[in-house]
């Protein structure tokens, strides 16, 4: 793991939020942790990316990658992959689970906009996934991603919408009722609506190709893609050639 340290990696982060996760660091690659719906969601988030850009041979970056989960996926789905997040916590655990596994993925602490600056144009496929809705500046981000993909590429994305359900799916239900979440896991007012985000990504020089809904049915205990982008949503987008 490469860790950079300078002043511009800390221009969009609440450092709260790098604290919430880093906390919880040590528990990423418990699938019955706090961390259970990531890797519930991550078959159906691989296989939703492999369909639309296949990821063999494939020069990925995934931003906000946490602890690695879709990070050393799409890794074994042979792609070169590098993870980027500023959690040194998190990409601690990331770089010791790819020793593990044998899974060899590039991790480094650094920003989205100073990594879109130095590697502008490098990538096949960029993913930023559940990470917009905790960032100060959700632009910013995209815009990083527009940048760092090659022109043809694809860039995928997943936010929570902002709505009355989304906040009582999101918030109410997975972090008090089910407890799938911590508490204070989301902010309500950090969402994101699928108006607000294709806005963000046709600023930023991107063409939004598909959006999927995910839903979770708490009877079945499981989580499908369909058309449904009230609460949680995927946008997959292209840089035009």
């Amino acid at each position: 793991m490469t860790i950079n340290t300078s002043n511009h990696a800390a221009s969009n982060v609440d450092p709260s939020e790098i604290q919430k996760f880093s906390d919880l660091a040590h528990r990423w690659w418990d699938p019955s942790s706090e961390f259970k719906p990531l890797h519930e969601i991550n078959p159906l988030r691989l296989e939703w990316i492999n369909n639309l850009a296949p990821l063999a041979g494939k020069k990925v970056i995934d931003i906000g990658c946490g602890g690695g989960i879709l990070a050393e996926s799409m890794a074994k789905k042979n792609a070169q992959v590098t993870g980027i997040d500023l959690s040194e916590k998190a990409l601690k655990v990331a770089d010791l689970h790819s020793l593990e596994s044998g899974v060899q993925v590039r991790y480094e602490k650094i920003a989205a906009e100073e990594i879109a600056e130095r590697e502008a144009g490098q990538y096949d496929v960029v993913t930023c996934m559940e990470m917009l809705e905790h960032v100060p500046d959700p632009s910013s981000i995209i815009r990083a991603c527009a940048s760092l993909v090659k022109p043809g590429g694809k860039v995928f994305f997943s936010t929570i919408n902002r709505n009355p359900k989304a906040y009582l799916f999101a918030i109410i239900g997975a972090e008090y009722l089910l407890q799938m979440l911590p508490k204070g896991t989301h902010d309500y007012e950090k969402f994101i609506t699928p108006a607000e985000l294709t806005q963000d990504i046709r600023n930023a020089g991107l063409i939004v190709d598909a959006m999927k809904g995910m839903s979770y049915n708490p009877i079945s205990k499981i989580y499908s893609l369909n058309q449904d982008t009230s609460v949680n949503y995927l946008v997959a987008c292209t840089r035009p050639l």
